[in-house]
């Protein structure tokens, strides 16, 4: 009886189990059913994939001698003052002979790197490597391998944009890792960082890719890293991430922590955005990017509600370089672009991305919004310019006095979306920095605790149009809005411009009255 039952008890479980892993023909399974998952255990030890990588991997210190801002001696003017013994030597012009001879320090880093070729090309990030202020390079760069030998390396090429550098030792023979594919790295896979952090020299930690193409400014077009939760801390920098096969598939750039410490947020360019450019560099070359030459911003909730429109699908176009691919083709302030070369614009995929990642000279569809009606242009996709250059067509913000005239009519606070408004003169737009040809209406105030005021709008600004319509009167923008709340519209997009600074747009929640 005991066999007997155990042979149907058996035969039950079997079929349950059956049951379970097939069911029904066409019926959905759980996620994490047995059928489903096919788990694997985390590898017995990294101490073989270890072993083989380390060799390759190198600590990276840098030198650079940096002016020192010093006090004066409160006696030294005392002393010249009155001709004392004592009294500092003079140089040109009345001043002492060591302001001809500023002092200076020693100013160093320590980061990481890895060869990537038997003849000592090393791959590093270019803040490394960057002189003080980001201005030029360090005076010397000293490249140490796992045996304890030191190189001077020589810096053969670097990127700010994607913050990489290219550096080189003299040798034959060296340890070499090589590139990885990582558009096949998939979250939860197991990956190993080696690196120098804190100084401490060749340091192994091992995590998951806890998320892909995290971005962590929004912009640009290499805001796109492999999160891990491997430590990764200071000293990190430069370093390889290694998959399981120990092929490179990004590169430790960044932390994000309240500490500076690991916290378990350790950020990698990926290899495919890195082989590249660094293929570029080793040819003496400057990467090359795709170019629209527009500014943009991303559709949050305000600015996609006031344009009827799903938020953080598209960006919205907020300004226009003349002459270049984007104004060639007609694409103008305010559109909202959805798709480049057929691929949706989102938060993870990016028109910046999807351009500068676009060959120079290819002609590539743009489908956009305007004015409600979706279009599509074809754009001639442009050579990036140089991160020097860009710095100069953006300019930088104005000043904020000369408002408010006596005889300058102002438009209430609570009329106009919590800020207080007046036209804008030649005298007021001196005062402001803004260009001779601005057309708008200059906020005079905004109310405390509105939502203007925590969208950061402050005294000073220009407003330049509301719901892409230009205004130039305070009475404009108050029937702008009041339109907008006759159409059941609970926010309206403003055009805003500060100082020399590009404009940009704002959703302003305008609620009820």
């Amino acid at each position: 009886m005991r066999y007997a039952y155990g042979v149907a008890s058996a035969l039950l479980l079997g079929g349950t189990a059956f049951s379970i892993a097939t069911g029904p023909v066409g019926a959905q399974v759980a996620q994490n059913s047995p059928a489903a998952m096919a788990p694997r255990g985390a590898p017995p030890t990294f101490a073989d994939l270890a072993a083989r990588l380390q060799p390759a991997v190198v600590n990276i210190s840098t030198k650079q001698r940096v002016p020192v801002r010093t006090q004066a001696d409160p006696f030294e003017e005392f002393f010249r003052r009155f001709g004392g013994p004592d009294a500092a030597p003079q140089g040109p012009g009345g001043q002492g002979q060591g302001d001809a001879n500023p002092r200076t320090r020693e100013s160093g880093s320590l980061g990481s790197g890895f060869i990537v070729s038997p003849d000592g090309y090393i791959v590093t990030n270019n803040h490394l490597v960057v002189g003080a202020g980001g201005n030029g390079t360090v005076d010397s760069v000293t490249v140490t391998l796992t045996n304890r030998r030191e190189y001077p390396a020589r810096i053969i090429g670097r990127d700010t944009a994607s913050d990489l550098a290219l550096l080189k030792i003299e040798g034959q023979n060296f340890p070499y890792v090589q590139w990885g594919d990582s558009t096949r790295a998939r979250v939860g896979d197991w990956i190993v960082a080696i690196g120098n952090p804190y100084g401490l020299g060749g340091t192994v930690t091992a995590g998951i890719i806890s998320a892909l193409h995290r971005g962590i400014t929004g912009v640009g077009a290499y805001d796109r890293y492999i999160q891990t939760d491997a430590s990764i801390n200071m000293g990190n920098s430069g370093g390889p991430m290694f998959d399981l096969n120990g092929n490179v598939i990004g590169i430790n750039s960044a932390l994000i922590s309240p500490t500076g410490a690991s916290v378990g947020i350790g950020l990698a360019i990926p290899a495919e955005s890195a082989k590249p450019v660094i293929d570029s560099l080793r040819r003496g070359q400057r990467p090359s990017r795709g170019y629209l030459g527009v500014g943009l911003q991303p559709l949050d909730e305000n600015i996609a509600e006031s344009l009827g429109l799903p938020k953080d699908r598209g960006e919205i176009v907020r300004s226009v370089q003349p002459g270049e691919p984007a104004a060639r083709a007609g694409i103008q302030q305010g559109d909202v672009i959805l798709q480049v070369n057929g691929r949706d614009v989102n938060p993870d995929q990016t028109v910046s991305y999807l351009i500068a990642n676009t060959t120079v000279g290819t002609r590539v569809p743009v489908d956009l919004i305007r004015d409600g009606r979706r279009q599509t242009v074809t754009v001639t996709v442009g050579q990036r310019p140089t991160e020097e250059e860009l710095a100069r067509q953006i300019g930088n913000g104005g000043a904020e006095e000369g408002l408010t005239p006596d005889n300058a009519p102002v438009v209430p606070a609570n009329r106009a979306l919590g800020m207080s408004l007046q036209p804008l003169n030649p005298q007021i737009a001196r005062a402001l920095n803004l260009p001779a040809t601005a057309r708008g209406v200059v906020i005079t105030a905004v109310e405390p605790g509105s939502d203007a005021a925590e969208k950061g709008l402050q005294r000073g600004d220009l407003v330049m149009s509301v719901n892409r319509q230009a205004v130039t009167a305070p009475a404009q923008v108050v029937a702008a809005v009041d339109a907008a709340r006759r159409a059941g519209r609970t926010s309206v997009l403003l055009l805003v411009k500060r100082g020399t600074a590009p404009e940009a747009f704002v959703g302003v929640n305008i609620g009820a009255r």
